[in-house]
């Protein structure tokens, strides 16, 4: 029971390191380099933002291996992480950026909510003024309109498009 409080624990502490690396990393200067791929269309089946993943698969294959050999506990860390990133995988990939195989858009529930925010976050261009940067949580679609209309963002590029 332990271990699996452990690996639901480290689901939810990954849900907070994703949402402060997508915020403030990856949409800072220091990592937009490689999110930047992430914001622009292209048809490549493979973006330099998926060498984040790479990053963390590397640090879960490191506590993986010294949880195995030293630290149990840290073996348990490392399957919490890999349970993450099979669900970022499943819900962000597949789900909101259809990275599969076939077309599935959800019309209702939690998972319209989840789409939607993270489609709102895509609606700006750049970096700056984007909103929704978790991958598990998804703040109400009608919070996320209303912070992406008070920056101004929106108003403004529609007046670029004209």
């Amino acid at each position: 029971m332990t271990n699996f409080l452990i690996v639901v624990a480290t689901v939810l502490v990954m849900e907070l390191t994703a949402y402060s690396v997508h915020r403030w990393i990856m949409h800072g200067p220091l990592g937009w380099g490689w999110h930047k791929s992430h914001h622009e269309e292209h048809d490549h089946a493979l973006e330099k933002n998926d060498l984040y993943g790479l990053v963390f698969a590397v640090i879960a294959t490191v506590l993986f291996t010294v949880g195995w050999i030293w630290a149990p506990v840290l073996w348990w860390i490392a399957l919490g992480m890999t349970v993450y990133g099979l669900i970022y995988f499943v819900l962000h990939d597949g789900l909101v950026h259809q990275r599969w195989p076939f077309r599935y858009i959800p019309r209702k529930g939690y998972a319209r909510r989840l789409y939607q925010a993270h489609r709102l976050h895509h609606a700006v261009e750049g970096r700056d003024h984007c909103v929704s940067f978790g991958f598990i949580y998804a703040p109400p679609v009608d919070k996320l309109k209303q912070d992406l209309k008070m920056s101004g963002v929106l108003r403004a590029e529609a007046q670029e498009r004209t």
